[in-house]
This record gives C-alpha cells, structure tokens and sequence, in this order.
C-alpha cells in the first residue's frame, strides 16, 4: 500500500545520489547553472532600460549602467530621439540575446534530465535481469513496471521543473527584490505590503496540491494494477459472467483517481486567482505612491514590469516544489530497486568450452521461504548422457530441483555439481547456456516466428533455424504460415495452439544445443496429436544429451533409466520403469491409477 504521507522534500543524501548520474555530463549541468545565474542577473536590466526610455521621452536626466554606454553609439546622447532609439534598439538586441540564452537553459536542463532518465532506467532495468526468481514471486509486475518507467519519468521533472529551475527563480526574485530596493526602498517597502497574503496562500497551495498529488499516484497505481490484472485475466471474468462486478469495482478505483485531481484543480483555481489580486494590490500600491508623491512616470513603470517578474516566478514555485517532492519520492522508490541485494552471484569463472553432463545431488535441502521446506535431503546422479523422470503429486518439488539446478533460485544446504564442479564455481552464463529448459507454459514474446525461436540471437542463421525446425517437424507448418518464420506471434503466442507453441520452444533448445535438457511437464494439457509430434521432436532433443524430464503422464517416461519419485520434497523411490513396479510402492499406485483412467469409458 503507498504511503499516504508526503515525505520530506530535501533528503540531501538521496538528492547527491540522483545528481551522482550527473557526473558523465557535468559539463552541460555547469553551463546549465552559469545560465541560470546570469540569466537570474540579467533579470531586472529590461524594466530598468524601460524606466530611462520613458524617462527620456518626458525629457527626464537619464542615468545608464557604464557598460550599457558600450553598447550604444557615440551620437546616442546627442538628443532625445537618438536616446530612445538607441536605447530601444539596444533592448531588442538584449531580448534576443536573453531568449537565446534562455533557450540553451531549458533545453540544457531537459536535455540533461533525459540522458539521466536514460542512464538511470538501463541500470534498473538491469538490475531486475540479475534479481533472484523470488523477488518476481513477492514482487507484482505491476509495481516493477511503475518503477522502471513511471517513476523514473518523475525523476526527470527533478532537473527539467526541480532543484536547479527553483533555485534560478529564487536568486530572480532576490535579484529583482534588490535591484528595487536599491532604486527606491521605501516605494519597494510599499509594494510589498500584500505579500503576507502571498507567502499564506502560497504555503496551503502546496500542502493542498501536495496531498492531491500524493492520492492521484496512489490512484493510478491502483488502476494500472487492477487494469493490467484483468485484463490478463480477462478470459475468467467472463468465463464466470463478472463483467459487472468487475466494472463496478474500476469505477469506484477510478472514481478516486477523479476526485484526487478535482482536488489538486480546485487548489490551483484558488491559488491562481489569489495570486493575481496580490500583483493587483501591490501595482495599486506602487500607482498610489508615485501619483500622490513623484509623479515619476519611468519608475511607475519600471516597478510595474519588476513586480510582474517576482509573481511570474511565485505562480509556479510551489507547484514547482510539489514536482519536486514528487521526483524526490519517486528517487526513493527507484533507489530501493537498485539497493536491493537479492540478486544471484555471478562469482564463478570456470566456463569450460563442453560441458559433459553429468549432475549431482548431495543432501540438497531448498526452501522459498525458509523454515519452509520444500525439499528435503535430495541425492541421486545423473550419468553424462542419461535421461532420469521425476514424477509426484503437484507440490511434489519436481520443479524446485530444476530452478536450483540453473540457480534460478539459492538452495540452503548440500551441493549441486556439474561434471563435478559446484554450481556456484560457473561463470552463470556458461552454466545457464549449457542448460536448456522446455517448460508446459511456453512464453512467446510479441514478434515474429523466427525471433520468437532464436530471441534476436544474431549469431544464429536463417540456414540453422530451418534445419532445426525440420528436425522438430516444424518446418512446414511455420512456411504455411502468412509471413512465413516472419508471422507476427501476438502477446503470449495467442495466436498459435499450445502444442505449436511447445515445438516452437523445442526449436528454440535444439538451437541453442544444450548439454542437459530439462522438460517440464511439455506433454501435459495437449491434444493427442500433438504429443505424438512432441513426442518425436523429444526424442530428436535428447539424443546424446542429459535430460531431465518431469511429467504427470507415465506412458512419456517409461524410457527412462532412472525415474525418481518425489512426495513432500522428499524423494521417495528411484529405479527404472519395471524395477518401481515390481517394488508395488508409490509408483506402481500412481501407473495403475493412471492405467485404471485411461481404460474407463467415456459417459455421453
């Protein structure tokens, strides 16, 4: 559940780690910062140019900065028609240069807040790929999704609507503020006498727009989780007529995602307004004091344009430390991403060119979650080249022993050696390559055929996945298919059965020509005709490898040298076919239970 509460804005640690991404870029943040400063100074030179044109033209002694006598030709001075067009002049040429360097500011800050977004999203995204398997059990997608992409997009407004952007508006303000105070403090004094008004408004704006903001990200997070959940499992809802359930419960969700943002609108409807009768107030103010006393018309409207500069800033300063906290929450979830350890280690270097086979388990003990194990003392070998079966009950462990193997999960105790070397003493990609897994479930990922079969392996040639897939029998089919090895597969391979999805995937491992092949449950759930293709495309897969199949079907596994029987993470018989049948154990129950459904007839 997000937390409801705003956190503290400058967590000083967390801001250096952010801006610790800026370091490959330091150079455009620099310049980034010297804009800002110069443009924060470059501020009140407008309206002070202003004040000495109007001043000229009612025939007022005109008072010009030394360096602006630089920049104006000799004859300026020399009436006032030259002055106020030189002057005029000299102002456009200043605009323009101000607008440029204005532009090179807000694109350099943008531009910068990008190449980290991008640095910083590689990094987590990387980090993910490396995570154990039971951080993806514990963790929604969801929530993996929102931070990969919607928080980090957050961070960005740290750079492009955060620290630096709000630092350049105070220093403007604190400039124009003495710039003002300099040319006339009392008047200055007098402006400023609504501006309590200002700062209390300011203060319940951004508490308000704060815990509006803070409940529409709560609100979209609910939406995304409960939009992107059923819509995966949209063939349930309606299976079961929930589609009105369903709806009810989006609408109530969205419901408070609507009112979260009429929340945060009215508070910005308040606020704006309020900010307006404040400039008007203090221009009254300033109108009031001239008229009754000077009467000078080029500081009535120097002040005008100076008190116009201060509010621009003001309007968006809260708002802007809203944007700001809200980068910085955001930080701290991404960061919780990258800080967290549970990720396999990869401090094994061994990586022999070929990997025989061979597999050992000695009083290997695993538990997701400890105390609770789920599998207990396992021991058996596997002879480089041998195909054993494990078969048991759901929850059995079967599938346990295949993740541990790939170290796809950490087991607790005992050891796991390959070709009798430890696991863990692998380089994990040499491991992971010489193990190849087919699993009941195939994941096909949006694309086409031949991505789907090689996974954008370059290294692989159209020539071999031709001839593996005549191999696995599937060459045919896949040329019928509009496109060819170039059919677009939809998400999850909708679009094609489960047993094509299951040959693709044997495709797929007679590629990548693995030393141990693992099958899990590949023959389950399918038609019969199907399985006779799988089957065959089987036996083609594991000739001449270590194989490791499990299935719930025995007629798959009588081949088998070794069939080992698990129950409760516990391994419970092991022998051949004929051997655990004469033994009248656990196997021989499961054989004559399968034998006795196979045999009875069908009701119509």
């Amino acid at each position: 559940m997000p937390s409801k509460e705003p956190k503290k804005i400058f967590q000083l640690s967390l801001l250096k780690r952010v801006f610790s991404f800026v370091q490959p870029y330091r150079s455009v943040f620099l310049a980034s910062v010297f804009l800002s400063i110069f443009l924060a100074f470059t501020t009140p030179v407008r309206p002070y140019l202003i004040q000495a044109t109007v001043n000229a033209a009612i025939g007022k002694v005109v008072s010009l900065p030394f360096w602006v006598h630089w920049f104006l030709p000799g004859n300026a001075f020399e009436s006032v028609i030259h002055l106020i067009l030189s002057i005029t002049l000299f102002q456009v040429a200043f605009i323009i240069f101000e607008t440029i360097m204005r532009f090179f500011f807000t694109f350099g800050m943008a531009w910068l807040g990008q190449q980290v977004i991008r640095d910083l999203r590689n990094k987590v995204y990387d980090k993910i790929m490396h995570w154990e398997m039971r951080q993806f059990d514990k963790t929604p997608i969801g929530t993996l999704t929102t931070r990969t992409i919607n928080d980090i997009e957050s961070i960005n407004d740290i750079f492009s609507d955060g620290l630096i952007p709000i630092l350049a508006d105070l220093l403007t303000i604190i400039v124009t503020l003495t710039t003002m105070f300099v040319i006339d403090w009392r008047l200055t004094l007098i402006c400023l006498i609504p501006f309590p008004i200002m700062m209390i408004a300011t203060y319940y704006f951004k508490e308000s727009v704060n815990k509006s903001f803070i409940q529409v990200r709560n609100a979209v997070a609910s939406l995304n989780a409960f939009v992107q959940e059923h819509i995966s499992g949209m063939q349930v809802v309606q299976t079961f007529a929930a589609e009105e359930k369903e709806m009810s419960k989006f609408t109530k969700i969205n419901e408070g995602h609507k009112a979260a943002n009429i929340k945060a609108i009215f508070a910005y409807s308040v606020f704006f307004p309020v900010v307006e009768v404040v400039l008007a107030l203090s221009t009254g103010l300033i109108v009031w004091w001239v008229a009754d006393r000077t009467l000078d018309a080029g500081l009535l409207v120097a002040f005008i344009l100076f008190l116009n500069q201060i509010f621009r800033p003001l309007r968006m300063i809260a708002d802007k430390f809203n944007v700001l906290q809200m980068g910085m929450v955001a930080a701290e979830r991404v960061f919780k991403v990258l800080d967290n350890e549970d990720v396999t280690l990869n401090e094994g270097t061994y990586a022999p060119a070929k990997i025989e086979g061979k597999i050992e388990f000695k009083n290997v003990s695993f538990a997701y979650n400890e105390p609770n194990f789920v599998l207990r003392n396992i021991n058996f070998t596997v002879q480089a080249g041998e195909t054993i079966a494990l078969v048991g009950q759901t929850g059995s462990g079967k599938t346990s022993i295949i993740s541990i193997l790939n170290r796809l999960y950490p087991y607790q105790s005992g050891n796991i050696l390959l070709d009798d070397h430890a696991i863990e003493s692998f380089a994990l990609n040499r491991l992971r390559a010489s193990v190849g897994v087919v699993l009941q479930d195939v994941f096909l990922f949006s694309g086409s055929v031949y991505d789907n079969i090689t996974l954008r392996n370059t290294s692989i040639s159209k020539e071999q996945v031709h001839e593996a897939a005549k191999m696995i029998g599937m060459h045919d089919f896949i040329m019928q298919l509009p496109g060819g090895y170039d059919y677009q597969v939809m998400e999850r391979g909708a679009t094609l059965s489960l047993g094509q999805r299951q040959l693709l995937s044997f495709i797929r491992a007679l590629l990548y020509n693995p030393s141990i092949l693992i099958l899990d449950e590949a023959t389950s759930s399918i038609d019969t005709e199907s399985e006779q293709l799988i089957e065959k495309a089987i036996e083609t897969l594991i000739k001449g490898r270590t194989s490791i199949v499990i299935a719930h079907r025995l007629s798959t596994i009588r081949k088998a040298s070794t069939i080992i029987v698990l129950d409760k993470g516990e391994i419970m018989e092991m022998g051949s076919h004929n051997e655990l049948l004469a033994v009248g154990g656990f196997y021989a129950k499961l054989s004559e239970m399968q034998f006795t459904a196979q045999k009875k007839p069908t009701s119509l």
